[in-house]
């Protein structure tokens, strides 16, 4: 990480690559979970609410609890590495301390919440349709924001580190620590 907390990374070609490929990789997760969310649920409170709680005029039954078990249990590690990938990428990036921790916290929060919104919907309540759907929205921006800005970081990010104007503390280890 030092290479890009100092800039570093320009001079690795190899480390550019990775990081731009799997940027790229995670950009058509974004492109595909929009797609898969739009086409299963729709984009209305109601089509939402009819997907998890079922429709008698579409011949769809409820989603069971087991069935919902399921997607959770795949999406929560892997959200946590996708979220833990980008937000921490995101620490090395030029923007303010305060911008990072909002970042941060707001993508893991709306990850969590698009998880546990779904739950709501089929067991408290129909209503909280609009909950999955603004965590969705909020998921996805902050995806696409992270994933924009950390490409325009790797492509053009040429200076070092340190004449970015970045407020904030920096944790420094190894041969960064001052005598």
């Amino acid at each position: 990480m030092k290479y890009l907390e100092r800039g570093g990374y320009q001079a690795q070609p190899l480390m550019r690559l990775t990081l731009g490929l799997a940027i790229g990789l995670l950009s058509l997760f974004w492109v595909t979970n929009l797609v898969l969310f739009v086409s299963r649920l729709g984009f209305t409170p109601a089509s939402v609410a009819a997907y998890y709680v079922g429709s008698e005029a579409d011949f769809r039954a409820p989603r069971t609890a087991g069935a919902m078990l399921e997607v959770t249990h795949a999406h929560l590690p892997m959200m946590a590495l996708v979220m833990l990938l980008l937000t921490h990428l995101l620490i090395f990036a030029p923007y303010s301390r305060r911008t990072r921790i909002l970042v941060i916290v707001g993508a893991f929060l709306s990850a969590a919440l698009d998880e546990g919104a779904g739950w709501l919907v089929r067991f408290v309540h129909p209503g909280f349709a609009i909950v999955k759907l603004a965590a969705f929205v909020s998921l996805q921006g902050i995806l696409a924001f992270l994933l924009v800005g950390l490409a325009l970081f790797l492509r053009w990010g040429s200076r070092p580190q340190s004449e970015f104007q970045i407020q904030g503390p920096r944790v420094k280890s190894g041969s960064d620590l001052e005598p």
